[in-house]
């Protein structure tokens, strides 16, 4: 469970999806989602929100996401992260990206800065009390901005099953390639009732946590909207899922098939 918020923002990328003139979000949007161990077990919750904010003299998003352990869980194993990141309304940029961990004593403070001009992120790790400047691909997203930045500049009605979609993130001190297979439509099961989605695996590292590089299926609703219904993931011990739970500030309709 040390990666739990790892996997519970891997919902991030399930909200990945898909080109349209007007903006998938607006700001009010917030999601609640609720993740069980093996099937069974509540593991914790997450959520992400989105507001209007300025950063230096600029107009931005500021999306808050937040997660943490709870039931049995949390007493041998307690998560409270914190991830935040402030981009461009426009061109859906990141200007910063705050990663705030506690995961079973294993914790991490980071605040990068991003010079998209110049392709420069300014890392500073205030626990190790360390700057550092690192070169990053242009246009670069960090974890959080590529959901939002995707959401939007994606072309879901060219997509055929199988297709890949690659972006360059940047994660701490490291450039990444976030890929993402489309795997076509289903309606699912939700707390809401059925919904029609779309489908995608995201490639992970296999490993410690994870057994194998496709071990993450995604589903988002078939809306213009886009919103992450849930994400199942194969570990290295055991499985973990997450559903959403409730949402409010939706720019779109959400559509059901069928009320529960």
């Amino acid at each position: 469970m040390k990666k739990l918020l790892l996997i519970g923002f891997a919902i991030l990328f399930m909200q990945g999806a898909f080109s349209q003139e007007e903006s998938a979000f607006q700001d009010g949007e917030w999601f609640k989602f609720k993740m069980s161990y093996s099937n069974w077990l509540k593991a914790g919750n997450a959520t992400l929100t989105v507001k209007d904010a300025t950063l230096n003299n600029k107009e931005v998003y500021h999306v808050v996401g937040k997660g943490w352990t709870t039931g049995m869980i949390k007493w041998f194993f307690k998560v409270k992260d914190r991830y935040e990141t402030y981009f461009d309304k426009q061109a859906i940029t990141p200007y910063k990206f705050v990663r705030n961990i506690d995961e079973g004593g294993h914790t991490k403070d980071i605040e990068i800065d991003f010079d998209q001009e110049n392709n420069k992120a300014h890392v500073n790790d205030k626990k190790h009390k360390t700057l550092k400047v690192i070169d990053t691909k242009p246009n670069i997203q960090d974890m959080v901005s590529t959901f939002y930045y995707l959401r939007n500049n994606l072309e879901i009605s060219s997509l055929k099953v199988g297709d890949e979609v690659k972006i360059d993130m940047f994660f701490d001190e490291e450039n990444y390639g976030f890929k993402l297979k489309y795997l076509g439509e289903e309606t699912i099961e939700t707390d809401f009732g059925k919904v029609a989605s779309l489908k995608f695996r995201p490639y992970v590292m296999a490993g410690r946590v994870f057994k194998e590089e496709e071990s993450l299926t995604l589903w988002v609703s078939k809306d213009k909207n886009k919103v992450p219904l849930r994400i199942k993931a194969d570990l290295a011990v055991g499985s973990l899922r997450a559903d959403l739970e409730a949402f409010k500030g939706l720019k779109h309709p959400f559509k059901i098939v069928v009320n529960n």
